[in-house]
């Protein structure tokens, strides 16, 4: 066969390769979007119709300057909110805000108020657009990112403590009461994702509790610096269980 055939028929083949490629990675893509709406959506906001506010978060086009600043106020104060309790912040999730219900479902929400997002981004639906459920998702994503890859906690504390970083006041009592709890915390709490879903769907009380366990706990153990601590010692290795038991050190 001649060279210059050779190649040419060589260059066709690589072509057709490059071009079943290009196929499979839009099909994945859009196997994604149709999936998981809230992961592409958070991936691409733009995609999904939400234009930035400002830096890192997103909303609806066309909103008034009322629900524009509702949005800009809210996020703000979360920032503010999870910043002070670390003493600094170590996420920058991106920030979903929808003010009609017709965008949340766009973007995947469901009947929740907020939601975290792969521990990167928070999705808010209209019902979650203040500083107490923006703040409330934002700390698991700041939770998260202190811990090193593969270190986990239970779900309970991971809920609990973010009632406690956005000072949701159904689920605690005034930082000024000598004891925050609402709901004594019991003898065990849901420590998986299934585990916590049902429990909160049954039990009412069951953010109380994790937050009654949480916030009892930080009193134990210096707050902030004690929970500083106990992120660092479990990155390095040590048992959350042996060092917490449903509030108590």
């Amino acid at each position: 066969m001649p060279e210059g055939r050779g190649r040419t028929g060589a260059k066709k083949i690589w072509a057709r390769i490059l071009a079943a490629l290009a196929v499979l990675l839009v099909a994945g893509v859009a196997g994604v979007a149709v999936a998981y709406p809230s992961v592409a959506a958070t991936t691409c906001p733009g995609c999904y119709g939400l234009t930035e506010l400002r830096p890192g978060v997103y909303t609806e086009e066309g909103l008034s300057a009322g629900q524009r600043s509702q949005v800009a106020q809210a996020t703000e104060a979360a920032t503010e909110r999870v910043a002070g309790f670390y003493g600094s912040r170590r996420s920058s999730p991106r920030l979903l805000v929808c003010v009609t219900d017709e965008c949340y479902r766009h973007i995947g929400g469901g009947r929740e108020r907020g939601i975290a997002v792969l521990d990167r981004s928070v999705m808010l639906s209209p019902r979650g657009v203040d500083a107490v459920i923006a703040s409330h998702e934002m700390s698991h994503v700041e939770l998260h990112a202190r811990l090193s890859s593969g270190v986990e906690v239970p779900q309970w504390f991971d809920e609990g403590l973010a009632v406690v970083v956005s000072d949701d006041r159904r689920y605690l009592a005034p930082p000024s009461a000598p004891d925050r709890c609402l709901a004594e915390p019991g003898a065990s709490l849901p420590i998986t994702l299934d585990e916590w879903l049902h429990a909160a769907g049954t039990d009412a009380s069951t953010y109380a509790k994790a937050a009654c366990g949480v916030s009892r706990w930080l009193r134990s153990n210096g707050d902030r610096d004690g929970l500083l601590k106990l992120i660092d010692r479990l990155n390095a290795g040590e048992s959350f269980d042996s060092m917490v038991t449903n509030g108590r050190s």
